[in-house]
């Protein structure tokens, strides 16, 4: 029997391979990041060496589009340090800190994102996102609560404020963005890994550590960044077309699949299992990301630091 596959259908399986590929990639970056760190190479050194071999490829796959970013506007260079320190505390967090609480606490930004469209871009909140702000607190309230304990409903450790702080970044950012239309994607892209890299670097004498010479890492440890540096640029372009192709709701759910795959992943890799509390609090946090897809539309060019990525 022939089998015939129309046009819409090819359409579709490009997009939608792009956003899983790149939930895949953010599932489970994590973990390289890890085997770097029990090298004894802190989350900032890798996060400076994977972001800068992320920047030189992408200026030589992208270069016209410098000329752009070489006259630095004022949207572009606070878009680089914010999507910097989101993307640094994002991996910083999941080095330290537990995938899974730290992915939901990240899986936040929707509401966030909310907020500061409302304040900034005088975004009217509808229905659907007061329902997307309660589900998400509500969902925060359980999770961190120690049922066993007492005390504020807060982050528990350094990693997870950095969570915290990288889902408020993560939505900053995508705020930034809508308004720096005068930016391509691959501009944007190129900021971001270029702010990472420099706020890692500005980040390490504060932390009282410095870059190791080059010479330093073996094969398999240039190997293992030179992977990191591959998926993160494949991640960002993948994710960007498909969220060029995809309605909001459909990006949004095949973007949960990084839930899944990190999930499995730490389960298997890390020996880490989620308590009855965590998944109640993290479903509400996936369902409030998944109403805050409907509110209605407005003109948005993300620029895939991360999923929400």
């Amino acid at each position: 029997m022939r089998i015939i596959v129309s046009n819409s259908n090819k359409q579709n399986f490009f997009p939608v391979f792009g956003l899983l590929f790149g939930a895949v990639c953010w599932g489970i970056i994590w973990y390289p990041y890890r085997l770097m760190a029990e090298a004894g190479y802190s989350g900032v050194v890798s996060s400076f060496y994977t972001y800068s071999m992320a920047t030189l490829m992408g200026a030589v796959l992208f270069a016209r589009h410098w000329r752009r970013v070489t006259a630095l506007p004022t949207s572009a260079i606070i878009l680089s340090a914010v999507a910097g320190w989101t993307n640094l505390s994002y991996v910083l967090a999941v080095i330290d800190g537990e995938v899974m609480r730290v992915m939901l606490l990240f899986y936040l930004s929707p509401l966030w994102t909310l907020i500061l469209a409302h304040f900034w871009l005088k975004e009217r909140i509808h229905r659907n996102g007061m329902l997307a702000i309660m589900a998400s607190l509500l969902g925060a309230l359980i999770m961190l609560h120690d049922f066993n304990g007492s005390g504020w409903p807060l982050p528990r450790n350094q990693a997870e404020w950095l969570a915290l702080s990288s889902g408020i970044g993560f939505s900053l950012t995508n705020v930034i963005t809508r308004r720096s239309t005068h930016l391509s994607i691959a501009s944007k892209s190129m900021l971001v890994w270029a702010g990472v890299a420099v706020m890692a670097l500005m980040l390490l004498p504060i932390l009282g550590q410095q870059a190791p010479a080059m010479s330093v890492f073996n094969a398999q440890q240039w190997q293992l960044m030179l992977l990191i540096a591959v998926l993160l640029m494949a991640a960002t372009l993948f994710v960007q077309y498909g969220v060029t192709k995809i309605t909001a709701i459909r990006a949004s759910v095949l973007f949960l699949f990084e839930l899944v795959v990190a999930a499995v992943a730490s389960y298997y890799l890390a020996n880490e299992a989620m308590t009855w509390n965590e998944w109640l609090g993290g479903g509400l946090i996936i369902a409030a990301a998944l109403i805050s897809a409907m509110q209605p539309a407005h003109h948005d060019e993300s620029i895939g630091i991360k999923p929400a990525d």
